[in-house]
């Protein structure tokens, strides 16, 4: 479910998303200024605007240090398109050399120009990674490819899962942060 909300004398529009497997509040202020507020399902739009405007501050700052993402900017359309063949062809490689220690089947693996995340798995096997990964430091292409391995086992952040992980990425816990840093669509 969506709803537009224009948030009185600031001159931002928040779109308001119920998402049934979200457990949380989330705010995401792209690149073109777009606010979008998720929250799980059963939460009051009355609820997220409250949220919304206990961290008003934080969107304002947000949307006033993005600026319009130019034609050739990581995570623009023509980017994608100029870069996703030889990120796909560096993504699949990745996935072959890691999946060499754990020899997990998968259905396929897609490169998408995601907005939020670096990469995904689906219960169904289908491994989906952001083009922008060609862009990171091996090693932390490398943690995310072998992350979202593993998920094909434990489709979970369970302990079980965090110990597949550590079987080929041992310092985990510090690439995990390393990568916060590295925001998708700014290299």
């Amino acid at each position: 479910m969506y709803k537009t909300v224009a948030l009185a004398k600031t001159g931002i529009q928040a779109t308001f998303k119920k998402v049934r497997r979200s457990r949380s509040f989330r705010i995401n202020v792209y690149q073109d200024g777009r606010v979008v507020v998720t929250a799980p399902y059963y939460e009051t739009y009355r609820a997220m605007e409250r949220f919304v405007w206990e961290h008003i501050d934080w969107i304002k700052k947000r949307v006033t240090e993005s600026p319009p993402k130019k034609e050739t900017d990581p995570g623009s359309q023509t980017h994608y398109l100029t870069h996703k063949r030889a990120a796909t062809r560096h993504i699949k490689e990745l996935v072959l050399v890691c999946n060499r220690h754990y020899a997990f089947p998968f259905k396929t693996i897609t490169v998408r120009n995601q907005k939020t995340c670096w990469g995904s798995c689906s219960s169904g096997g289908t491994l989906s990674f952001n083009y922008q990964i060609a862009f990171l430091p091996e090693h932390l292409a490398e943690y995310v490819v072998a992350h979202e391995l593993c998920h094909l086992k434990e489709l979970n952040h369970s302990r079980a899962f965090w110990q597949l992980v550590a079987e080929t990425v041992p310092d985990w816990k510090k690439l995990r942060r390393d990568l916060k840093k590295h925001r998708i669509g700014i290299t």
